[in-house]
């Protein structure tokens, strides 16, 4: 079965209450964090993670300590490139 993409949501509650802390954990052995970003203005925090299902990525999310305000399927317009080079770093 192919890995379906999904959107999770996580809402700021305060300085005490970070939302990108455990990010990193929604990479497992059956789901993949494929990007994330933080938009201020609404205190919201979004993770793109691939998975089987969406309880199988709510479980992966909750097990990292990650709170799920929103959880649903997403589609890619532009799916990500691979991350350019460091500056001076050597390509090959």
């Amino acid at each position: 079965m192919a890995a379906r993409l999904f959107v999770l949501e996580r809402y700021d509650r305060g300085p005490e209450e970070r939302a990108d802390e455990p990010v990193g954990g929604l990479t497992t052995g059956t789901t993949r964090l494929r990007g994330a970003l933080r938009i201020p203005a609404d205190d919201v925090v979004l993770a793109l993670v691939e998975g089987p299902d969406a309880e199988t990525v709510a479980a992966v999310a909750v097990a990292a300590g990650w709170r799920v305000d929103r959880l649903g399927p997403a589609e890619w317009i532009v799916a990500p490139e691979c991350p350019a080079p460091a500056a001076g770093a050597d390509p090959s």
